[in-house]
């Protein structure tokens, strides 16, 4: 009886019915268990991202499970979880213009394409693994921005360049007619290169010299793998790279992270539905 009085006195003084009190109480005692499962989801598919996803990632992940959420929502769950992204800092771009005469730049930053197999783009980067650098060399279709080829190696050769581009010729179904675009370095403008490139009927184009803007997708690509997933001590071995670095790619990338160029869909599954678009078609 007193612990009522008591009750009804402090609502009095803050203007509240003890009847809202003793809800309010209630709602304490009752567990949400549709929020429970869908913050049980954001963790996971945070923790898959390995701790890079943000509230936006997160919101595009979750509607393509069929979860209508939206990103208040999904920042109140991270914020319950204590889940803080990976968030990459500002990134700074070296700019020129002058142009290999031989090798034009054929693509000009025209990065929209209408169907896979028109352009591809192929780049280099290091990671730390077993002591030392090595070096990935990776293509990407760049109507999804699918990942269609990579290779790794210890050495930042011609050779390096070439499987890539060999192992995206294959896996893609050898297309005929595809522009190639790159960089200039001195890898993409060798003669075993621009052999398979003649071999395989491709068009070669290239970057003015030292401007990463234009082969922007490459550039985040590496961006996001090196910020997203690539340890921050590197890798133990070659081995152990080749193997995490392949997850990340063809698995991950490919299907699991949502695009902003594909309107938060991931590249594989864009892929995907224009397929099933066109056979209804």
């Amino acid at each position: 009886m007193r612990e009522q009085e008591s009750v009804e006195m402090v609502c009095a003084v803050f203007e509240i019915s003890s009847s809202s009190y003793y809800e309010y109480c209630q709602r304490r005692h009752h567990i949400d268990v549709e929020r429970v499962h869908l913050r049980s989801e954001v963790n996971r598919l945070f923790t898959l991202s390995r701790n890079s996803a943000g509230s936006r990632t997160l919101v595009d992940m979750l509607r393509e499970l069929g979860y209508p959420v939206g990103r208040f929502k999904v920042r109140r769950l991270m914020k319950e979880a204590q889940l803080i992204s990976k968030q990459p800092g500002s990134h700074h771009y070296k700019h020129a213009t002058v142009e290999r005469p031989d090798i034009p730049n054929h693509l000009n930053r025209e990065f929209d394409v209408d169907a896979p197999n028109q352009v591809w783009c192929g780049d280099m980067t290091y990671v730390w693994a077993g002591q030392r650098w090595c070096y990935l060399a990776a293509v990407i279709d760049l109507f999804s921005r699918r990942v269609v080829g990579w290779a790794i190696s210890e050495k930042p050769d011609a050779a390096l360049v070439t499987k890539a581009l060999s192992i995206a010729y294959e896996q893609r179904g050898r297309p005929q007619g595809v522009m190639f675009h790159s960089d200039q370095g001195s890898q993409y403008s060798s003669r075993q290169f621009r052999q398979h490139l003649w071999r395989y009927r491709m068009m070669q184009s290239m970057s003015r010299r030292g401007n990463c803007w234009d082969n922007a997708p490459m550039e985040r690509l590496f961006r996001s793998l090196k910020t997203e997933w690539v340890p921050a001590t590197g890798y133990t071995s070659l081995a152990e790279a080749t193997r995490d670095i392949s997850a990340y790619l063809m698995g991950y990338y490919n299907w699991e992270r949502p695009h902003s160029h594909n309107n938060g869909i991931s590249p594989a599954k864009a892929e995907n539905r224009l397929n099933l678009l066109s056979g209804i078609s």
